[in-house]
């Protein structure tokens, strides 16, 4: 085999990382990417190979392990990963694979074990990856210990699960301190799930990002939300009125005085977080604006709290108010489906029925996932066509928009080994 022939083999995406390099150094940063980005079956997979097993991904809460055995399974891409508490409350996660002949250990999305047990030949390991038992038929000189369940990069911080699959994953300790210190007020360890919903959007996982990340179709979209939130969170945006700044004062003396973070604060382009008021009048993302939990988060003591809204690239944003929270995962599926997970937090204490109905709690999300579902699966048709070429974004309503795309192209190019683009070297 000639040695162009083997480095095909040996990497079939090579062709397919220059040509993107190429495309990412030549593309306008306040146009919409070309059109392989959306669609190309290729350069989803190099999606997944150089973003989601490279990155830090957001994986759940920590309350979905409470206690010693309780684990959960995220599959990302053909990556099945298990995240299980062990011994002492540690957090460890682990490649889904049994070391015997590489079936998947844990088949269900969670639950709570003694051991990890494969259930194909009964290889048994313990919550920290150890080989256990493997049989007597595996002969007298087999060494256990070399057969450990492989491990994936772990990190908590606020409540939250973050996993890596890169041998070194990138820097992530400034983002936890923050997550930390904003999300103190709320306790994290007295939370709850209180409702799950998922849903597949027939479209790029990139497309479910840029519809996030900016709040240009609200108006003709989200009748539902916007009952109660600001379509900007920040008094710079230029859209921002003299009423809102005013709004936005007396809500940061309220929350000063309760001693909760309110500044914004951003680590890159990758993870942003500030705390905005709702609408004047409304305390939570509820249909009529009210609480819609009686059972107040953490240490609060009054339901205005605006939002806390987090921002972690390249799968998720939150909204965390002072009755509840809600947490959104993203995770590719292909090239043109994406799996969109979303959890209804509230105290841990608080009461089903009595102090929270959870159809009234997830009444507006719902109605606003299936709406942002529809108008992605929109976006993704058009976007197939031949008439597609990329299109201008507008600096004024899309500039997160254009911040996702920029890391996203960042990260890309570093990740390929590339110097970063002009553009963004410029910034």
């Amino acid at each position: 085999m000639d040695l162009i022939a083997q480095t095909a083999f040996d990497d079939p995406l090579a062709n397919v990382k220059e040509a993107t390099a190429n495309l990412l150094h030549e593309r306008d940063r306040h146009f919409s990417l070309p059109q392989a980005f959306y669609n190309d079956p290729r350069l989803f997979a190099l999606d997944m190979q150089e973003i989601f097993t490279k990155e830090w991904l957001f994986a759940g809460m920590t309350c979905e392990i409470p206690a010693k055995g309780n684990f959960m399974t995220v599959e990302v891409g053909d990556n099945s990963v298990i995240i299980v508490r062990g011994a002492e409350g540690r957090i460890h996660a682990f490649h889904n694979v049994c070391r015997h002949r590489g079936s998947r250990l844990c088949v269900k999305d969670k639950g709570k074990v003694a051991k990890l047990v494969c259930p194909y030949h009964q290889w048994t390991y313990e919550l920290d990856g150890r080989l256990l038992f493997a049989g007597t038929d595996m002969g007298d000189d087999f060494d256990l210990s070399l057969y450990g369940l492989k491990p994936v990069h772990v990190r908590s911080a606020g409540g939250f699960l973050f996993i890596s699959l890169a041998e070194q994953p990138p820097a992530i300790d400034d983002f936890l301190a923050t997550l930390e210190t904003y999300l103190e007020p709320y306790r994290m360890d007295e939370v709850k799930v209180a409702a799950e919903s998922s849903i597949v959007e027939q479209a790029n996982w990139k497309l479910v990002i840029e519809n996030n990340r900016e709040c240009y179709h609200c108006n003709g979209a989200h009748p539902e939300l916007l009952n109660s939130l600001q379509e900007f969170d920040d008094t710079d945006d230029p859209r921002a009125t003299e009423s809102y700044k005013a709004l936005v004062a007396r809500k940061q003396a309220d929350w000063e005085a309760e001693d909760v973070p309110w500044q914004l604060a951003r680590i890159g382009k990758r993870n942003r977080l500030t705390r905005t008021p709702l609408l004047d009048g409304t305390v939570s993302m509820t249909l009529d604006g009210q609480p819609g939990c009686r059972k107040l988060m953490g240490r609060l003591t009054s339901p205005d709290m605006g939002s806390l809204r987090i921002l972690h690239l390249p799968n998720s944003w939150n909204h965390f108010m002072g009755d509840h929270a809600v947490v959104f995962r993203v995770l590719p599926l292909g090239p043109q489906r994406t799996l969109v997970t979303t959890k209804w937090l509230v105290h841990k204490d608080a009461v089903e029925g009595v102090d929270y109905q959870p159809d009234e709690l997830r009444r507006v999300w719902d109605a606003t996932n299936d709406q942002d579902r529809r108008l992605a699966e929109e976006n993704q048709r058009g976007i197939n066509s031949v008439a597609y070429q990329p299109g201008p974004y507008s600096e004024t309503y899309e500039f997160g928009v254009i911040d996702f795309v920029d890391w996203y192209s960042e990260r890309m190019l570093s990740n390929l080994g590339h110097a970063p683009a002009l553009h963004l070297a410029r910034g």
